[in-house]
C-alpha cells in the first residue's frame, strides 16, 4: 500500500500527496446554461475531502454547440467564471489538486440540445453532423485555449484536454470518421494536428507552472490500437504535458484487435518511454488490489471512477484496510445521495443497468 500513498512529482504545478486521481465523471447535475449547481459543487469537493489526490470535473465544454449532455459544466463564457472559483477554491482547501477538463462533443451533441446541426471534422450521415470549415477548426482550437485560460483565472491548477471516446478531438483522431482533406485530415500527423496545437497553445498562454493532461481511448470510434499508441508515444516524448490518462474500460483486458491480443491493452502504453510525463489508467480499479496492479503493469497513478461514485473516500478506505473493494452494486438512490450525487447523476446512473435499484 505504500506505493498508492507516495507522492508523485510532476513537471508543473503541485505534487499529488497518493496516486489515487477522480476520473473526469459524466454527472448531468449542473446548471442548464453550463454553470455550477451546489449539487455539483457537493459531488466533488466531498471526493475532494474523501482522500482524491486529483479531483477532476467532469468534461466542461468549451463552446455552447460543443454540448454533449444536459446538465454539463461549462467553461465557454465567463459567466461560468463564478463557480469555476469556487469549485476550484474549495477542493484546493481540501488538500486535492484542482483540474478541469476541457472537451468538446463534436458529432455526438444532440441538435435537440444545443439547437443546432453539431460539427464535425467531416460530413457524418449517421449522427447528421456537418464538417467543420477551416476557420471554425480555428475557432475550436482557439476556445480550448481560452477555457484553459478561463481555468487558470479561476484558480484550477490545471486542465486535461478531452481526446477520447468518441468526442470531437477524437473524432479528428480517427480515420474512420475524419474524412478532411487539408493540413487536419488523411495522415496521422494531420489527423493528430489539432490536439498537439491546442496543447501547444495552453502551454504558450498559460502560466508556466499550469499543468496539462490529455486523454485518449484506443478503441471503438474508429480508434486503431497502434495509431491511439504512436499518438501517446510522441505526447510522452515531446514532454509538453504533464500527465497522460489512458481510458481503458479495464486496464487488464485485452485489445479487441485480434492481432494484438496476448497481453493486456494496458501494457501497450506501460512500455513506452516516457520521459517526466505521468502516465495513469482508468477502468475498473475497484480496490485497493486492483490500484497495486495497475501500479505494478507501470502506470504511475490510478483514475477512479465508479469506485468513487460508490464511495466519496474510496482511498481513505483503501489506506484504512488495503484489501477494501467497492460495493457491489445495485445500490440504493438513499445511498447514493448519502455520497453526494444529486437527483441529476442519480438519474444518469440510473441508464446503466444494473446500478441503481429500482426501488
Amino acid at each position: 500500500m505504500q506505493d498508492l500513498f507516495t507522492p508523485l512529482d510532476l513537471e508543473h504545478g503541485p505534487a499529488l500527496k497518493s496516486r489515487f486521481v477522480l476520473a473526469p465523471l459524466t454527472n448531468c447535475q449542473s446548471h442548464d446554461d453550463g454553470t455550477l449547481s451546489n449539487d455539483e459543487f457537493r459531488w466533488l469537493t466531498m471526493r475532494a475531502r474523501g482522500g482524491f489526490a486529483l479531483t477532476m470535473t467532469c468534461a466542461s465544454h468549451v463552446q455552447a454547440q460543443g454540448r454533449g449532455f444536459p446538465g454539463q459544466l461549462g467553461n465557454f463564457s465567463d459567466a461560468h467564471l463564478p463557480g469555476l472559483a469556487r469549485l476550484a477554491a474549495a477542493i484546493r482547501a481540501a488538500g486535492s489538486v484542482a483540474v478541469t477538463q476541457l472537451h468538446h462533443a463534436g458529432m455526438r451533441s444532440p441538435a435537440k440540445l444545443i439547437g443546432t446541426q453539431p460539427l464535425c471534422p467531416s460530413d457524418n450521415a449517421e449522427t447528421c453532423a456537418r464538417a467543420m470549415s477551416p476557420a471554425e477548426v480555428e475557432q475550436v482550437k482557439e476556445d480550448f485555449v481560452t477555457a484553459a485560460l478561463r481555468a487558470e483565472q479561476a484558480g484550477f491548477d490545471g486542465v486535461e484536454i478531452h481526446g477520447a471516446h468518441g468526442y470531437l478531438l477524437c473524432q479528428f483522431l480517427s480515420a474512420e470518421i475524419n474524412h478532411r482533406v487539408d493540413g487536419y485530415g488523411g495522415s496521422l500527423e494531420n489527423r493528430s494536428r489539432l490536439l498537439f496545437e491546442i496543447i501547444d497553445g495552453v502551454r504558450c498562454r498559460c502560466r508556466s507552472d499550469f499543468m496539462v493532461g490529455v486523454r485518449l481511448s484506443p478503441e471503438r470510434f474508429g480508434m486503431k490500437l497502434m495509431e491511439v499508441r504512436a499518438v501517446a508515444q510522441r505526447l510522452l516524448q515531446e514532454g509538453a504535458i504533464d500527465f497522460l490518462d489512458m481510458s481503458l474500460w479495464d486496464i487488464f483486458k485485452e485489445p479487441e484487435e485480434e492481432q494484438f491480443r496476448g497481453r493486456s491493452l494496458l501494457s501497450y502504453f506501460a512500455e513506452l518511454e516516457r520521459g517526466e510525463v505521468r502516465l495513469g489508467a482508468a477502468g475498473n480499479i475497484l480496490g485497493g488490489g486492483d490500484a497495486l496492479r495497475s501500479l505494478a503493469a507501470g502506470t504511475d497513478f490510478v483514475v477512479i471512477g465508479r469506485g468513487a461514485i460508490l464511495h466519496h473516500d474510496f482511498p481513505l478506505k483503501v489506506k484504512a484496510d488495503p484489501a477494501f473493494t467497492a460495493m457491489q452494486t445495485p445500490v440504493s438512490e438513499k445511498y447514493l445521495r448519502k455520497e453526494g450525487l444529486g437527483t441529476g447523476m442519480i438519474d444518469y446512473m440510473r441508464k446503466r443497468q444494473g446500478f441503481v435499484t429500482a426501488s
